[in-house]
């Protein structure tokens, strides 16, 4: 078992749930329980299921909540397209958000593998 709170991956989702909290804020008050509820649970997701995943032991469930995790993140990346393309955020915040998010998803990708090639030994 380890603390979730030392792990970068989580850190980073952390930070971004964060981040998009606040940008969700300028988002149109008819959407408060459309697109800015789905962002907000989606990317609260992330690190949920990182904190979950690092206080389990046996590597099914450590798979199944990475697994999740990265569900949450693509997820996320979709909605992130469609605000962009509701212009509710603009090309350059989206970006910079997107970009970030695909940074996440690599790093629990090489956490899952990682964690498979441990089961083969």
């Amino acid at each position: 078992m380890q603390d979730f709170k030392n792990l970068l991956v989580w850190k980073r989702s952390h930070a971004l749930t964060i981040e998009l909290y606040s940008v969700t804020k300028s988002f149109p008050a008819s959407e408060q329980f459309g697109l800015t509820s789905q962002i907000r649970r989606a990317a609260a997701s992330i690190p949920a299921n990182i904190a979950e995943w690092s206080g389990r032991v046996g590597n099914p469930e450590l798979a199944r909540f990475l697994g999740i995790s990265s569900g949450s993140a693509s997820e996320l990346e979709y909605y992130l397209i469609l605000a962009r393309d509701l212009n509710y955020i603009d090309n350059t915040t989206h970006n910079r958000l997107n970009d970030e998010l695909v940074q996440i998803k690599r790093m629990i990708g090489s956490l899952i593998t990682r964690l498979k090639a441990s089961n083969r030994r």
